[in-house]
């Protein structure tokens, strides 16, 4: 009952701007996925209840035949296929479902994407359960269940270490949701062949083109497990195992790899797990 009565709420609720770093409600997203896959809703899978996720849901309703009140009770869940919380049953390679949507946008938050939130525990949501539980110090089965809960239940990660800028510019995507999948790192937008500087002492520990779309990429290993990403990069300017200071210019601003025009994808990584590079920035 309080669930529902959460849930019920939260569909209620008038649309606020949330901060980019705001981690929205898992139940809510694994809502809005089912709703997605049922081509009712076109929003970002964020996890925040406003108009666009209470529209679709009334649209769902309307569909089902149900009472058009816009709110995601127990009726209009067994129409999108079973409950949205977490817990009810251990999540396992194969499984389907809202619950499963819901693990993905939690992953995600945690530093753990598994690629798009489709509500199917495929492989490559077991590849990130069992990073994040083997991050966690559990034992890496890639079965959810209390532990791992638990574990998802807890703040995610910081950044031990305070950073600098590695270049100015304004943010043209956030860490976060975009669209059906979660981005990891800040794009910073600044013109072809602006100077990139190191955002905090450490050694390099990658500097050539890698796939996967990252481009030219550099990678910097600093202290306490933290790692800083910059992609997409026109020109490098380190060498692999290169010690370097804050600010040091570590390449240029590109387009390289997967970009659709000149920016900087800037990504903070503790011990594995992505954190929103902006809280770590003086």
């Amino acid at each position: 009952m309080l669930a529902r009565a959460f849930i019920a709420l939260l569909l209620l609720l008038p649309c606020t701007a949330a901060p980019a770093a705001a981690a929205g409600d898992a139940r809510v997203a694994a809502i809005q996925v089912a709703l997605l896959h049922r081509g009712l809703y076109a929003g970002p899978i964020d996890g925040i209840a406003g108009p666009g996720t209470r529209q679709a849901v009334v649209a769902l309703q309307t569909r089902a035949g149900l009472a058009r009140d816009g709110i995601a009770g127990p009726r209009t869940l067994a129409a999108l296929g079973g409950h949205a919380k977490l817990g009810g049953r251990v999540l396992v390679v194969g499984v389907r479902g809202l619950d499963v949507a819901g693990l993905q946008f939690s992953l995600a938050w945690h530093g753990f994407p598994s690629g798009a939130f489709d509500g199917d525990f495929g492989l490559h949501t077991d590849a990130a359960v069992r990073r994040f539980q083997t991050w966690s110090g559990l034992g890496g089965d890639g079965r959810v269940g209390p532990a791992t809960l638990a574990k998802l239940a807890k703040p995610a990660a910081a950044c031990p270490l305070r950073l600098e800028r590695p270049l100015e510019g304004p943010i043209g995507s956030p860490f976060g949701p975009r669209g059906d999948r979660f981005h990891e790192g800040v794009d910073i937008v600044a013109p072809e062949g602006v100077g990139v500087a190191a955002a905090g002492p450490g050694r390099v520990s990658w500097a050539a083109w890698r796939g996967g779309g990252w481009g030219e990429l550099v990678v910097i290993a600093h202290a306490d497990g933290v790692r800083t990403m910059y992609a997409h990069l026109s020109r490098i300017e380190v060498r692999l195992g290169q010690r370097v200071g804050a600010g040091f210019e570590i390449g240029r601003v590109g387009a390289t790899g997967e970009a659709s025009g000149p920016h900087l994808h800037f990504e903070v990584r503790v011990r594995g797990a992505a954190v929103d590079p902006l809280t770590a920035l003086r």
